[in-house]
């Protein structure tokens, strides 16, 4: 489970974080770099699951462990280049738009095999899996339908030779929906903070 923080103080995510939980997803750059300087003392897994714009590259690569929302190979491979060496590959996942809303981010179902490929090459970048953002509508079945088109793009890129082992899926009210599907990272915001 990841623990969206975006919009909440380091006092709340150090609330959260006693009571056990070591994974946080953050969406806005700037915000996500004060608190991680703020929490370094914590051992907190960072997570960045918001859009990516091209100058934000070079933060993201040196402060996160985990990128969920690559959708084309120009970040993919400035998020790349700039990883520092000392650290560990960047773990990322390919964000696939597959409910072809012109409204979400993602690359296309069609696309998102090339592109995998295209990461899987990049130096300093480990592709460990796919996430996508169920319909707004709330409507569960849509919502399921979303998640396990996921899943079977993710066994058509294993069998491909790629190793897509993370499926991130699922929000405060789709997660069932998502783990149901084989959801391996769940993105929680309202239910453990609260209303923004």
């Amino acid at each position: 489970m990841i623990a969206v923080s975006k919009t909440f103080s380091d006092k709340r995510i150090r609330d959260v974080f006693k009571l056990g939980q070591r994974r946080f997803g953050e969406n806005y750059v700037q915000e996500a770099v004060d608190k991680i300087d703020a929490l370094s003392d914590l051992d907190i897994e960072w997570h960045f699951i918001g859009p990516i714009q091209s100058n934000k590259t070079k933060l993201i690569a040196a402060k996160f462990d985990w990128v969920h929302s690559i959708d084309r190979l120009k970040i993919a491979e400035r998020l790349s280049a700039a990883r520092p060496v000392e650290l560990p590959k960047l773990n990322v996942c390919v964000q696939v738009n597959v409910t072809g809303e012109q409204s979400k981010h993602g690359c296309s179902e069609l696309d998102v095999m090339e592109l995998g490929q295209e990461i899987a090459a990049l130096p300093n970048l480990n592709l460990r899996g796919l996430m996508t953002i169920s319909e707004t509508s709330g409507d569960l079945d849509a919502a399921r339908s979303a998640f396990r088109k996921l899943r079977e793009i993710a066994d058509q890129m294993n069998q491909k030779g790629l190793k897509i082992t993370e499926l991130s899926m699922g929000m405060s009210d789709d997660l069932e929906v998502g783990i149901e599907e084989g959801a391996t990272f769940v993105r929680v915001g309202r239910g453990i903070f609260g209303d923004r």
